[in-house]
């Protein structure tokens, strides 16, 4: 009898154990679906050990080993965001392995990159990728294999959920978009008292990453909207994906400003420098730009020998550019550019080491913006830009 009441006793206590257990599960199911700002209120409990996880990053992250992929080396913006890497790697005690192609439109060679560095298991891996499709399959592979990745001045919108942990790059739309803000203005006379249709050249190194696509519509999209509020009608001509992918194409016959898309084959300077070449020939050119570091010097680069760049738009052409580097500084500073847009390559290479070891730790990332800078030979020796402006 008496084993009879202790065997029942004991079913008891584990059908409630069973139950609670079940409870437990059911009430903390909800919190992970709840919105951002129900996780903040959750926070502070977390927070009591903040101090202890950071001091572990500290004196244990030299056990993290994470894998970072440039799109090149082939100008100095990447050599910037390599220095922030390993800047910030020491800074952790981290190591890091910095690999990219020679150029940014060696996409293949990124891919085997990448399988390369997921075979290595590391503890993340930091993608700046050259194609937004084309690393697809490989982030599904990292994502089947437990590496987090890491995305850094370019995104992978279709990247395979939860692949993408965060992606910390420039609003390169909206940073396009400060091109065309301070371009049109100084242009604006011009195009309202032209009698027959202008022409902008737009020079992109490529039609396949986020962050040139983007910065190139953006471009297109702001100054066609600006010439609008002025009466202006404007269309787009040249390359197919920036003509189908803008917002508003328009007419050619009877638009009043034209901006020309050229995309080179490969992205190197010389060949972007051919692809502005024919633009800055025609008559009609009253502006240019260039989306990033290779664009704007080959836009330089071809005025070397029709020498029509400059500052003054009743005698010259207008060209705006897109990151730093020592030649279009020099091209600002000595009146042959407009100005032109600036990154920080180097915090983007700290902060994506910075959000590997968060990751390793086992805390919670989102993405983080970085913020673009208008510079000209007005502005350049302020505090704010002259940081970014790396040679």
């Amino acid at each position: 009898m008496k084993k009879k009441v202790l065997a029942t006793l004991m079913s008891v206590a584990m059908v409630a154990a069973l139950i609670v257990g079940c409870g437990s599960q059911e009430a903390s199911a909800p919190a992970a679906e709840e919105a951002p700002a129900a996780a903040e209120e959750a926070a502070p409990a977390a927070d009591e050990e903040a101090p202890a996880a950071e001091e572990a990053a500290a004196t244990t992250g030299g056990d993290y080993s994470f894998e970072i992929i440039v799109k090149s080396y082939q100008s100095s913006y990447w050599q910037a965001a390599v220095t922030g890497v390993n800047q910030k790697a020491e800074e952790l005690g981290v190591t890091v392995n910095c690999t990219g192609p020679n150029a940014e439109s060696d996409i293949a060679d990124q891919v085997n990159m990448l399988n390369n560095a997921i075979n290595a298991a590391p503890n993340g891996i930091g993608l700046a990728a050259c194609d937004q499709d084309a690393c697809l399959d490989a982030l599904q592979t990292a994502l089947d294999k437990g590496i987090p990745v890491v995305c850094f001045d370019s995104g992978i919108p279709s990247a395979p959920e939860g692949s993408v942990y965060a992606t910390i790059a420039t609003d390169n739309y909206a940073a396009g978009a400060t091109a065309a803000e301070n371009l049109y203005p100084a242009l604006k006379d011009k195009i309202a008292n032209a009698t027959a249709p202008v022409r902008v050249g737009e020079v992109n190194q490529e039609a396949t990453s986020e962050s040139i696509t983007s910065r190139g519509l953006g471009f297109i999209d702001k100054f066609a909207e600006l010439a609008a509020a002025d009466g202006k009608t404007v269309a787009v001509v040249g390359n197919e994906y920036y003509v189908n992918n803008c917002k508003d194409a328009g007419d050619e016959a009877s638009a009043d400003v034209i901006i020309e898309v050229a995309v080179p084959a490969q992205t190197t300077v010389e060949l972007c420098a051919t692809e502005a070449s024919v633009i800055l020939n025609k008559a009609d050119t009253i502006g240019m730009f260039g989306s990033n570091q290779v664009a704007a010097e080959g836009i330089l680069t071809a005025n070397e020998n029709l020498d029509v760049l400059g500052t003054d738009p009743e005698s010259s052409i207008l060209a705006a550019g897109f990151d730093a580097g020592s030649v279009i500084k020099g091209a600002i500073t000595g009146g042959k550019m407009f100005g032109a847009v600036t990154q920080s390559p180097l915090a983007m290479g700290q902060t994506t080491v910075e959000v590997l070891t968060k990751i390793a730790n086992g805390e919670s990332v989102t993405d983080v913006p970085t913020q673009g800078y208008w510079y000209d030979s007005t502005n350049m020796d302020d505090e704010s830009i002259a940081p970014n402006l790396y040679d």
